[in-house]
């Protein structure tokens, strides 16, 4: 699957909100309305603390505001997630090491049946 743009939502909430980029901007505390542009233009992701700005103002999740890098993260995420239950698996650890091992396989077990954070189409 094609992750989507990185803030294919953003633009369309804005507009609907009546904000230009620049009053955006100023919101965010941005100097210009150039990071809004590139945020909107999937030219580079916000950074963390902008994200949460973002969610505040438009009272959404940032997940939904940015649903393709969430996917591209959450991809990354769980494919590390994944190479490391192989690596514990592998593992030959006894005693005291064996159960921290069993605490961690047993805890990324556990993540999988919880139902997954999905943002809203």
């Amino acid at each position: 699957m094609k992750p989507q743009p990185i803030a294919c939502r953003l633009r369309t909430l804005r507009q609907r909100s009546g904000l230009t980029q620049a009053e955006l901007s100023e919101v965010l505390g941005f100097l210009s309305e150039i990071p809004a542009s590139r945020h909107e233009r999937s030219v580079t992701p916000p950074s963390f603390l902008t994200a949460l700005g973002y969610e505040i103002v438009f009272r959404r999740p940032a997940s939904e505001l940015f649903p393709g890098l969430y996917q591209t993260v959450e991809a990354g995420i769980e494919a590390r997630l994944e190479a490391l239950v192989q690596k514990l698996h592998q593992s030959t650890a006894k005693g005291r090491t064996a159960a921290e091992i069993a605490r961690k396989l047993e805890f990324l077990c556990e993540r999988k049946e919880i139902e997954p954070i999905q943002p809203a189409p």
